[in-house]
């Protein structure tokens, strides 16, 4: 049990030594600002300065004089040493905590931080955040996963496709690799076509797998990215209870999301593992040739949107060019802004379950930047990113020549056209 008694960061001591020496470092050049995908679309945050406000709260109320990191208006006034004196919640809300202010930083700043110990503060001790969040932590809480739907029915994907065990809590863990499926791939319906269609290449490939099925909670990450940390520790504690009691050491999982949670927030918790993308994966059985792509082409023009999450979060950028490139005929043709420069879908930072209300949505934005390749499929990895690119196709009229699918799926459909037609059994019809 925890002896806090607050959480989150709203006075500037609740700042760590670190996130207060980044407002005196920042050199205020505004790069932070000119990648921010909420920024770029009408929205109120303003990366840089989140920055120079805590760092203006933390000269008019330190005891310590120290100068101001800009000059200040003196019209502007701060009556109590608290950094909403001058942040709003409508900033902090609007990051999709896609990390590309961090990434961009000249001098190493780490915006990203200060804006989720601000939203900790917000969600555990005013209960300030977005109506449409409740509803989430609701679900989270009472379901164990995101859409509030039966854990019972979280394996039903599998209810076409053979051979693919779920594993009892009971029971005990006799495979090499957990596919941990999450959410979306359990529930949601576009995102259940790559969840069968990695299943399929991974039985091709002859992995041994299993899932958890009902026994599988969400990871917490959207319960983190929002300032929850108490429903991110209860699921966590749980899931890892789970791995650890059937001994599960290597996981693949085809969420970003999920990836980042277990590989790098639960060993906070005590939860070590082993764990990979399904990009990662399918680019190793690839490469030494458990996975045959012999044949397999495709003879389209494809553009990659990068995952904020295994991209700037894990870096990972070459794995899933590298499985899609690997088919042949392919003309894979790179967006404007790609790579550690890639935008945002919109989705993270839990935004991906609140509603957009003031300007230009984040995946419409990306949607064109990807329909002005030309490109007649748009790949991804991730299962948010998968949502809002294919709302964005659909919402622009498109949906009819450009087609959205995870790379799992682009990959399974061009294997399994070099695969020979059925050949029916029946005996042979006699003359007559």
């Amino acid at each position: 049990e925890t002896e806090l008694e607050t959480f989150g960061a709203n006075a500037v001591e609740d700042f760590t030594w670190k996130q207060l020496f980044d407002t005196d470092a920042c050199t205020i050049c505004g790069r932070c600002t000119s990648v921010c995908p909420a920024h770029l679309t009408g929205k109120p945050l303003d990366p840089r300065e989140i920055v120079l406000k805590v760092g203006e709260v933390m000269t008019a109320t330190g005891e310590a004089k120290v100068s101001p990191p800009v000059g200040t208006d003196p019209d502007i006034t701060i009556g109590a040493d608290s950094v909403f004196e001058r942040i709003t919640a409508e900033e902090l809300w609007a990051c999709t905590s896609c990390k590309a202010c961090d990434e961009i930083c000249p001098v190493n700043i780490e915006i990203l931080d200060k804006i989720l110990d601000m939203r900790r503060y917000l969600s555990l001790m005013e209960s300030d955040f977005p109506p449409e969040l409740g509803n989430t932590y609701r679900s989270m809480e009472n379901s164990q996963n995101v859409y509030g739907l039966n854990q019972g029915d979280r394996g039903d994907w599998t209810s076409s496709l053979e051979g693919v065990p779920v594993i009892e809590p009971s029971g005990s863990f006799d495979h090499e690799y957990l596919y941990w499926v999450g959410c979306a791939g359990s529930f949601d319906d576009r995102n259940k076509k790559t969840s069968r269609a990695m299943a399929k290449l991974l039985q091709r490939a002859g992995i041994d797998f299993a899932i958890l099925g009902p026994s599988e909670l969400c990871t917490g990450d959207p319960a983190r990215r929002s300032g929850n940390e108490y429903i991110f520790q209860m699921l966590a504690m749980q899931n890892i209870e789970t791995l650890d009691g059937l001994g599960v050491k290597k996981i693949v999982t085809q969420c970003p999301h999920c990836f980042n949670t277990l590989k790098n927030e639960y060993p906070q918790l005590g939860g070590n593992y082993e764990v990979v993308h399904h990009s990662q994966f399918l680019m190793e059985l690839i490469d030494s040739g458990r996975l045959s792509l012999d044949g397999a082409s495709l003879e389209e023009r494809v553009t990659y949107h990068d995952s904020c999450y295994l991209g700037r979060h894990n870096d990972v950028y070459l794995a899933p060019r590298s499985v899609i490139g690997s088919l042949g005929g392919i003309d894979v043709v790179e967006m404007p802004r790609n790579g550690t420069r890639g935008l945002c879908c919109g989705a993270g930072g839990a935004r991906m379950w609140m509603e957009e209300h003031t300007g230009k949505k984040v995946n419409i934005e990306r949607t064109e930047e990807a329909l002005a390749t030309g490109a007649e499929r748009i790949a991804v990895a991730c299962p948010f990113c998968y949502v809002m690119i294919d709302d964005g196709v659909k919402e622009k009229h498109r949906d009819g020549d450009v087609k959205v699918q995870d790379i799992a799926e682009v990959l399974a459909e061009a294997v399994e056209q070099t695969e020979p037609p059925a050949t029916s059994t029946a005996p042979p019809t006699p003359d007559v």
